[in-house]
């Protein structure tokens, strides 16, 4: 039973209608229209503005990708199947750190998992000498929905949130609207599967504030990051429930909602119709290796995102610490990794602020913060000359070569990072 204010929170904002869509299906496929290989009745590309633009919301939609034609608001970008985009979007931080040097480009907590986890894993690895059964799957989806006030049909489990986005155009989308700066891959997976994208840019003047009135009212899917990768910052979750609709999914990549104390904004435990939520064991638990996350949502809306995938898409592993890291010392565990998060981003931005020419995005609330320095590529070559790695910025749109994400360490590697960049930048 979730709690009272919880229910409060799932309820419908007012003013966001109850009619179907023109060209809504309803049936198997769900409220996406039209149907594949059909033409629906949506051909008013102006009709992708906000049907309430605000002097905030002006401007922020700043692409779509398709055969539409020029628009202020909307501009063509390349086609599929020409040179665009869409290695840069390929880019992570794994990429950026290099072997031997100090790691402040990926954003997980530990090079390896627990000690406790480890042996939870080795101890199910008796397991893959057999294929993964019901009963196993049950046991993941009941320990993950205990976990959130939820019932066992409302998870499912994933071979880590990426593939998540994998199976996003399993949902059938006419236009999907991703909150941009993000994580790219829900974009790339769209638009590799031939689906329409709109890139809502938040301000960063207005410190990437979510908007919700400049999502297109014709967007039947939304997707943005809570908190944001990697702009650090944590959107209201009063504000992301304004973005839902009859007619329209909103997916929630809270792959990192664990890491801050409490999770105040999440929406993992709303049942509220077309809200998905994914969530990652990767940044907590030290998993990146494994693949490993889950889908929090209606169950026909999870069986609509899962209906292409194959036979046993999850592996006995996956299953195994999707238990171990929901059980009550997990959480315990994750707690206390969080408050220590705070902490130590803390400190890094009182050491950070000073430091001629470097700008930090606050307030931050992830285990990462946007830096924004000149000539951000020389200053990236050089702290790697230093022995540290760190996150480009540039291959998230709406972010500039100027950009640079780090991750939030422990104080003695953070102070490592702190002097490195007070040499570079000239206050040593």
């Amino acid at each position: 039973m979730l709690p009272v204010q919880m229910k409060e929170m799932c309820t419908f904002p007012e003013g966001t209608g109850r009619s179907r869509p023109a060209g809504g299906t309803g049936g198997v496929n769900g409220p996406f229209a039209p149907p594949i290989g059909t033409n629906g009745p949506f051909t008013s590309w102006d009709s992708l503005r906000p049907a309430r633009r605000t002097r905030r919301g002006d401007g922020r939609i700043t692409a779509a990708f398709g055969a539409h034609g020029p628009d202020s608001a909307l501009v063509r970008l390349p086609g599929m199947n020409s040179g665009d985009d869409r290695d840069s979007l390929r880019h992570h931080g794994d990429v950026d750190a290099e072997h031997g040097l100090l790691d402040f480009a990926v954003n997980v907590r530990l090079d390896r998992p627990p000690a406790w986890l480890r042996h939870r894993l080795a101890a199910a690895l008796d397991r893959l000498g057999r294929y993964p059964s019901a009963a196993d799957d049950l046991a993941a989806r009941s320990a993950a929905a205990a976990r959130h006030g939820r019932t066992a049909d409302e998870v499912l489990p994933l071979a880590g949130a990426a593939e998540g986005f994998a199976l996003l155009p399993s949902l059938r989308p006419r236009l999907a609207a991703l909150v941009h700066p993000s994580f790219t891959e829900p974009e790339l997976a769209l638009r590799t599967a031939g689906v329409e994208v709109a890139r809502v840019q938040l301000d960063p003047a207005d410190g990437y504030r979510l908007d919700a009135t400049a999502v297109p009212e014709q967007a039947d899917l939304v997707v943005l990051g809570n908190p944001t990768n990697p702009t650090s910052v944590l959107h209201p979750a009063a504000e992301i429930r304004r973005l839902l609709r009859p007619g329209r999914v909103v997916l929630v990549d809270e792959a990192f909602a664990d890491t801050v104390p409490g999770e105040p904004e999440s929406l993992a435990g709303c049942r509220e119709p077309g809200l998905l939520v994914f969530r990652s064991l990767t940044k907590m638990w030290g998993l990146p290796g494994l693949r490993a996350g889950y889908a929090l949502g209606d169950p026909e809306l999870l069986r609509r995102l899962s209906r292409y995938r194959p036979h046993w898409p999850v592996n006995a592993l996956v299953l195994e610490a999707m238990i171990a890291c929901c059980e009550p010392a997990a959480l315990a565990e994750s707690g206390q990794a969080a408050a220590e998060f705070e902490e130590h981003r803390a400190g890094l931005v009182a050491e950070l602020d000073g430091i001629p020419g470097l700008r930090i995005a606050l307030p931050a609330r992830a285990p990462f913060l946007l830096l924004q320095v000149a000539g951000g590529a020389e200053v990236r070559e050089a702290l790697r000359q230093h022995g540290i790695a760190v996150r480009r910025g540039d291959t998230f749109p709406g972010l500039g070569p100027d950009h640079l994400r780090v991750a939030v360490r422990d104080p003695a590697q953070n102070a490592l990072l702190v002097k490195a960049l007070r040499d570079i930048l000239g206050r040593g």
